[in-house]
């Protein structure tokens, strides 16, 4: 059994790395700060945790803590803010491992009025800035090395996977328009042919470079918007790091009752593959309605500093870990 965290033997043996956690995050703030951002604060229970199938959220008292604050955040675009950050904790239950924490920290930022490549270049920038923070010069996991410093590569979901030999979106059947030339919700059998196979293209992304892998079918992308060259896939982008998902953006869905259709799709397919489901945030639909244009990402602060301070495991840059 491990020692607890408070052991001084093992604190020291973490010491180093939280240290740098400190730093990074100190660095971050002061890079949000000197563009103009405002740090929001959104209240962590919500009426509704997300919209995502298949992740599980800790319930209090008829509300839930927030597995990020994306609802909350747009809200605020609504509101008029412009340029907004949060940087926090969020929550997702049954989520352990190496790379996993059920309690975590979460940088989530939006910018009104840009394109979603804008936030592609934040998270470039702020890769580059953890790592100068850490006083490293590389990402490290593993036995992989990224580094940062060179000019990231950027990759469609449909060419990474045809780089694996596979059909171009990987067992997932074109999205049929329908009425009124939406995409049709996905089907179990579709989003499995999808993780099995973006599973098998993650281990080489992100090395020797980092990795934006970009355009997702629309039916893995419940809050992006369709890409205007293609309505089968979205515009929505993931940052890879020495195979490991770092960051996860959209241009933002702001219809209304597009998004509906998708959050009501999504809580229907959570009901029949889990027995529960999270009840659609009205006020969030209300809010839509007068969000500007915007793009946003939310960002796994502590695999970054994992990575950065070559950390082996999510606890070791964890200041209390279970």
């Amino acid at each position: 059994m491990n020692s607890p965290f408070w052991d001084r033997a093992r604190h020291q043996d973490r010491q180093g790395f939280l240290h740098k956690r400190a730093a990074i995050l100190r660095a971050m703030r002061e890079w949000f700060w000197a563009r103009g951002f405002v740090e929001a604060e959104p209240n962590m229970l919500t009426v509704s945790p997300g919209a995502e199938t298949h992740i599980d959220a800790f319930e209090a008292d008829g509300r839930y803590l927030h597995t990020s604050p994306e609802f909350a955040m747009k809200k605020l675009l609504a509101a008029g803010e412009k340029n907004i950050f949060f940087l926090g904790k969020t929550w997702r239950r049954g989520e352990t491992g190496p790379l996993h924490a059920p309690e975590f920290t979460m940088i989530e930022w939006y910018r009104a009025g840009a394109p979603y490549e804008a936030i592609m270049d934040d998270c470039v920038e702020l890769t580059r800035l953890a790592v100068r923070a850490a006083g490293s010069d590389a990402l490290r996991w593993r036995d992989r090395a990224c580094d940062p410093f060179c000019m990231a590569e950027k990759l469609s979901v449909r060419d990474a996977l045809a780089l694996q030999s596979a059909s171009p979106l990987a067992g997932e059947a074109p999205a049929q328009p329908a009425e009124g030339g939406r995409a049709n919700a996905p089907t179990i059998d579709a989003h499995d042919q999808f993780s099995r196979a973006i599973i098998q293209v993650e281990p080489r992304l992100g090395s020797p470079a980092l990795t934006l892998l970009y355009e997702y079918p629309i039916a893995e992308a419940a809050l992006a918007q369709p890409a205007p060259h293609d309505p089968s896939v979205a515009l929505r982008f993931e940052l890879y790091a020495c195979g490991v998902e770092l960051a996860n953006g959209f241009q933002e869905l702001t219809d209304a009752i597009e998004q509906r259709r998708r959050l009501v799709a999504a809580m229907d397919e959570k009901q029949k593959r889990y027995g529960r489901s999270w009840p659609i945030d009205e006020d969030f639909l209300a809010a839509l309605a007068h969000m500007p244009p915007a793009s946003g990402v939310a960002l796994g602060f502590d695999r970054l500093v994992m990575l950065a301070a070559g950390a082996r495991h999510i606890n070791d840059v964890l200041w209390t870990p279970e």
